[in-house]
């Protein structure tokens, strides 16, 4: 059973006359994990509780565009479409016809069919009344951002992770542009949940880190703040992703890499770990980690063994994550101590889910803590939410 995405509601005209409708509205089973399993609320829902929780004014939805029609790039867009917070209005595909598009966006083998309608209408698409223009353009000066009002943008291309590269998205007409990957320069590093505040409109040029850094970094803030971290090993069982071959290939880069994803356990180095101290860094020069890419198709677990300063229980570690969990983290950090396994988090929102049945704990300053994430969902969720973040941010800035 797959939880429900809540649906937020918008005006806009349908689009009928000279459409292929590739969709109907299609029906969501309600789901329900049991009161220890603290977060599962996703999309739109987690948004509606975040929005009548907020203090502050109510901000017109996020004109948003993205770039790359890929794993990401169609989960994002998925999460825009049910989310009142984000209006997208522009997707740039590099290929993808529109036909194809809709098909893709429409079906998806982890995260199901889309609840909702799909038309293509000429060159847009038109998903559950919200009409988004889309284009082909390789080169960001030729993709027309200006032109349809994009001024959020999600770079989910992989190509464009610098300042430099991405300045061309800016110039046409893009206010901020947040890269669904590591930058490959200096740029700011925000991980929702961790260091969001680090954010204060002062550059247009920010990653949401790797979908593994998200993963790990609200487990090691909680922990970190209430114990203190001297030194940890931090291995990641990582779903098979698009960038590993279905049968023995060839990689020079990797030689393991190259090797079936389908049918073998593949040890693999990660950045996630050290990338931590980016978002925390009380903790730089004491997280290093490692990968085993795995065959199974979504759905990653962070495995953190770590020496701490101050001694305490395993007891006390998950009273504190849960607490963390239902506090100021709520929606980022989540807690579960029922036995579940990977098929249990498809989907799941939460960015890390600490698992309370899963660690131990060999002294009282030397213990292993274990977090589930959805590599896909869970991440592009955090993409949405910061790019809501920092418009929210802009605009408290420019009333200043």
């Amino acid at each position: 059973v797959r939880p429900h995405h809540g649906c937020g509601t918008r005006t806009h005209r349908m689009i009928t006359k000279g459409s292929i409708v590739l969709a109907m509205a299609g029906t969501a089973s309600a789901f329900q994990m049991g009161s220890s399993f603290t977060p599962k609320m996703g999309g739109a829902e987690l948004t509606a509780v975040k929005a009548s929780s907020s203090s502050g004014p109510t901000m017109a939805a996020v004109p948003c565009g993205i770039n790359g029609f890929g794993r990401i790039g169609r989960l994002v867009a998925r999460i825009m479409i049910k989310d009142p917070e984000t209006n997208l209005l522009h997707v740039n595909a590099g290929s993808a016809t529109p036909d194809y598009m809709a098909y893709q966006f429409k079906y998806d083998s982890i995260h199901g069919r889309f609840d909702g309608t799909t038309v293509v209408d000429g060159d847009d698409l038109v998903i559950d009344g919200n009409r988004i223009v889309t284009t082909r353009a390789r080169d960001p000066k030729d993709i027309g951002w200006d032109k349809t009002g994009v001024e959020y943008l999600c770079e989910s291309t992989g190509v464009f992770l610098t300042e430099e590269s991405a300045k061309a998205h800016v110039d046409s007409g893009v206010k901020k542009v947040i890269f669904s990957a590591p930058a490959k320069d200096d740029s700011l590093t925000v991980v929702m949940g961790v260091n969001q505040d680090e954010y204060k409109g002062q550059t247009n040029y920010v990653s949401c880190a790797s979908c593994t850094t998200n993963g790990l970094a609200p487990m090691v803030k909680a922990i970190n703040d209430a114990f203190t971290i001297e030194e940890g090993l931090m291995t990641t069982i990582h779903a098979m992703t698009a960038t590993q071959a279905v049968v023995d290939s060839s990689s020079r880069k990797d030689w393991r890499g190259g090797r079936a994803a389908s049918g073998n356990i593949i040890p693999s180095s990660t950045g996630a770990a050290k990338a931590v101290a980016k978002v925390i860094p009380a903790v730089k020069g004491k997280l290093t980690g490692m990968a085993f890419r795995v065959p199974t198709i979504d759905v990653s677990v962070v495995d953190l063994t770590c020496k701490l300063k101050k001694a305490t229980t395993y007891e006390e570690i998950c009273k504190e994550i849960q607490k963390r969990a239902n506090g100021d983290m709520k929606g980022f950090l989540g807690y579960t101590d029922e036995p579940l396994v990977s098929t249990d988090f498809q989907t799941e929102a939460t960015s890390s889910t600490f698992d309370a049945g899963a660690g131990i704990m060999l002294n009282p300053t030397f213990v292993k803590c274990v977090a589930w994430y959805d590599n896909e969902w869970g991440y592009s969720t955090r993409v949405k939410d910061l790019m809501v973040h920092m418009a929210k941010v802009d605009a408290k800035m420019a009333k200043k």
